[in-house]
């Protein structure tokens, strides 16, 4: 019948397996050995670290640049003293952007002005 093929052997076959099944338990008892630690501190192991790979760039498009022309030369200074300036001293005053550099300034008033710039003076005030 279908039943005692599901069902535990009898006769020799149990004895033989139940022989085997005490053997494994007696074989396989192993003490566990805590690891010695020698340090009181806890370090993470080093694990592998994968190299990225998206699935997709994240933008899409390449952004402009923040600072052209128009933004570095905000505008020209008109006090007496820059006034001065440009008579006496043939010498423009600008009030330019905190971000620009030197070079950025000397092509945006290139650009601008059709103007060739021999130095640039600049002050944060």
């Amino acid at each position: 019948s279908p039943e005692a093929a599901e069902m535990a052997p009898k006769g020799k076959d149990a004895k033989a397996t139940a022989s085997k099944a005490a053997k494994a338990v007696k074989k396989n008892i192993k003490k566990k050995t805590l690891k010695p630690r020698y340090s009181v501190v806890f370090h993470r192991p080093k694990t592998l670290k994968r190299t990225r790979d998206p699935k997709y760039t994240k933008k899409s498009a390449v952004g402009l640049e923040k600072l052209d022309q128009y933004a570095v030369l905000k505008c020209p200074l008109t006090t007496e003293s820059a006034m001065k300036k440009i008579e006496d001293n043939n010498t423009l005053v600008f009030l330019v952007d905190v971000r620009a550099d030197k070079k950025k300034i000397k092509k945006a008033v290139q650009n601008m002005y059709d103007i060739q710039t021999k130095k640039i003076n600049t002050l944060i005030r």
